[in-house]
């Protein structure tokens, strides 16, 4: 098992990324299309973005050392430690309607957003 030297998600009242049923959807059919298989999703935030921070998601198949990994709805996440402060307690939640479609975070820790969605302070 790839995440056997990482260390695990602390126990706490909320995980520190819950993706929805839609979202886990949307990864695992993204990691089929992408042959990604067997990856897991790193999911953190970098610096850029009209509100300052943006979201990164990407697969990635194996973690680094200080990287803080669990699983949820059948996924691998992968979370740098330094990312944790900004993104505790995120619901990635994936939309697909005639208006929009793709990834919406919902981060009690923003606050303030862009009108993409996807970048934070």
């Amino acid at each position: 098992m790839i995440y056997s030297n990482c260390m695990e998600q602390t126990k706490t009242q909320h995980p520190i990324v819950t993706l929805t049923d839609a979202a886990a959807v949307k990864v695992k059919s993204m990691m089929l299309k992408e042959g990604k298989e067997g990856y897991a999703l790193r999911f953190g935030v970098v610096t850029g973005g009209c509100a300052g921070l943006s979201y990164e998601m990407k697969f990635q198949k194996t973690p680094y050392e200080n990287d803080i990994t669990f699983e949820q709805k059948g996924i691998h996440v992968i979370i740098n430690q330094e990312s944790v402060e900004f993104v505790n307690g995120i619901e990635i939640d994936y939309v697909d309607t005639l208006k929009e479609s793709g990834f919406k975070y919902k981060n009690p820790k923003a606050k303030s957003s862009c009108g993409c969605g996807t970048s934070f302070s």
